[in-house]
């Protein structure tokens, strides 16, 4: 089981960017998949989950309404569109499988600053 995110990087208050991150070594269509980040000195907290055909999102208070998380199955990819970005979503985000998680992958930074 491997994760690999990518699509992170600098971006000032109000901007986006669209994180990318690609499973692999299971069947990814049969997992519900997460979104996570880790802050400097904060615990890792969950900001997204999509079942695993893709009907149902769900969203931590403090993104929604800003992010979108959405996944291709044939592709084995899972996506975090984050608009209207803000200086505390700063943080090195990643991907998991979510009732069964595998090793975690390297994350890709997100930095919101002007």
């Amino acid at each position: 089981v491997q994760f690999v995110e990518s699509g992170g990087g600098w971006v000032q208050p109000g901007g986006s960017l669209r994180l990318s991150c690609a499973g692999s070594g299971f069947t990814f269509s049969a997992f519900d998949m997460d979104w996570y980040r880790r802050a400097p000195e904060r615990e890792r907290e969950c900001v997204a989950a999509i079942i695993s055909d893709g009907d149902q999102t769900m969203y931590a208070d403090n993104v929604k309404g800003r992010f979108t998380i959405s996944r291709d199955n044939a592709k084995n990819q899972v996506y975090l569109q984050m608009n209207n970005l803000k200086p505390e979503d700063t943080a090195v985000y990643y991907c998991n499988r979510r009732y069964v998680p595998g090793p975690w992958g390297q994350g890709t930074q997100v930095t919101v600053s002007s």
